[in-house]
């Protein structure tokens, strides 16, 4: 059972930068995809950042040039690193993981991991203007 543990949510001004991180434990595939989401308040959970296990990134165009992911397998840990951010990034976001390779294009991410991902408890992420 793979399992996820995130940490690292808080409050952040705006224009500032702040990482989240996600621990993973239980799969032992080589072949997988680690992901963030995220969910505003009366808003869809929409797929932020997707680091396939061949290395591939893939973001959304409201964060790109602005967030990173990465991670560190001695850790079996992945990261989002959030720079510039913005106010509407405010949201409650999640990690997941998928045992199997990252979508092609991030906006079929959502329903593929709600139907075959494993996800993280949420961390929420502030950002005061």
């Amino acid at each position: 059972q793979v399992q996820l543990v995130e940490s690292g949510g808080g409050s952040v001004q705006s224009g500032g930068s702040h990482r989240l991180s996600c621990a993973a434990s239980g799969y032992t595939t080589s072949r997988y995809c680690m992901a963030w989401f995220r969910q505003a308040p009366g808003n869809e959970r929409e797929g932020v950042a997707l680091l396939d296990s061949d290395g591939t990134t893939i973001y959304a165009d409201s964060v790109k040039g602005r967030f990173t992911i990465s991670q560190d397998k001695s850790k079996n840990t992945h990261y989002l690193i959030m720079t510039s951010l913005k106010p509407n990034d405010t949201a409650m976001y999640y990690c997941a993981a998928l045992v199997a390779r990252c979508p092609s294009r991030i906006v079929y991410s959502t329903d593929l991991f709600n139907d075959l991902g494993y996800w993280g408890q949420g961390t929420q992420v502030t950002v005061s203007s």
